[in-house]
């Protein structure tokens, strides 16, 4: 079944109340985010309620940082899927607004938790904070649980097999330092980019790599270069590829831009959304001094993806 996403958390139906809740922004939803989201699901099994996760939209410090660099993981189709195949039930977002923002964090578990979702189990992190000035910490949250009529239940810091921090925030340096399979370790997945495939100057079909095409909005900007990847389709196929992420310096793009060469596919797929993982890092972006120079190195790029995902197979 479909996980059901509900918007807000006023004037809630019975059904779509009472439910056990891990609560937290959940960006990347990586190793640490699931053991909380775990703890929500196996406490929703024993009282025989379903599991949800609460989130905001916007991400809280957009709201904060308007003009804060793009730092997001997933959009929040991504974070839905994802919370799927965790075992949720259910997503609530709710607005972080100015409404939001004001609430103090006693006014945060008992008018939006108890009263407005009237939730039965709250699980967090040991790092949580909430509320006004994030004032609300994980012990505030168990009192304000017995207070409120909710269970609590506050999961430890967790740590990758390496013995490294799991955070979205590692998790992000790693991208940006072109480190892809790090974050990968953290995230539990490849970090992928989610988007409309949008015209470009069509430069790629004049040397015979033509390039689906994904603005970044949001996302956070791993570093720019070359890039194996592998891309899913809308109709669920995985195909190997290629890909250019940034601005290319060449043809000096305004915006950067993730431009994917597709191995093997002759479709036209503009106007469809696509997903693609940063498999391995390659190389830096470059200015070549003509057209002929790109090709010659687009086909070594190649080369070199084919044989970095052959690898990331094999390693499972």
């Amino acid at each position: 079944m479909a996980i059901q996403i509900i918007q807000g958390w006023h004037g809630l139906s019975p059904d779509q109340r009472g439910a056990s809740v891990a609560l937290g922004n959940f960006d990347g939803v990586h190793r640490g985010h699931r053991a909380v989201i775990e703890a929500a699901r196996q406490a929703g099994a024993r009282l025989g309620i379903p599991s949800a996760v609460v989130s905001f939209e916007p991400h809280p410090r957009r709201y904060f940082q308007p003009d804060a660099e793009p730092f997001q993981l997933m959009t929040t189709n991504q974070l839905a899927r994802a919370l799927e195949g965790c075992g949720v039930d259910r997503l609530y977002l709710l607005p972080f607004d100015e409404t939001m923002a004001a609430l103090s964090d006693e006014q945060f578990a008992q008018r939006v938790l108890a009263d407005g979702l009237g939730v039965r189990h709250v699980s967090a992190g040991f790092d949580i904070t909430f509320g006004k000035g994030r004032s609300g910490s994980p012990e505030a949250l168990t009192a304000y649980g017995d207070a409120f009529g909710f269970g609590v239940s506050v999961t430890p810091e967790q740590a990758s097999a390496k013995g490294g921090k799991m955070s979205s925030s590692v998790a992000r340096e790693a991208l940006m330092g072109a480190r892809p399979d790090q974050a990968a370790e953290i995230l539990g997945r490849p970090f992928a980019i989610e988007g409309e495939v949008i015209h470009g100057d069509k430069r790629g079909r004049t040397i015979g790599v033509p390039t689906a095409n994904v603005a970044l909005s949001d996302y956070v900007r791993p570093a720019y270069g070359v890039y194996a990847t592998r891309t899913r389709l809308p109709d669920g196929r995985w195909i190997d590829g290629v890909a250019n992420l940034g601005v290319r310096p060449m043809f000096q793009s305004e915006d950067p831009l993730l431009e994917v060469w597709l191995f093997d596919f002759d479709e036209e797929i503009y106007g469809q959304v696509i997903e693609t993982e940063l498999i391995a890092w390659i190389r830096p972006e470059l200015k070549f001094d003509g057209l002929d120079a790109l090709k010659a190195r687009i086909d070594q790029d190649a080369e070199a993806a084919r044989q970095a995902l052959a690898r990331a197979r094999a390693a499972g």
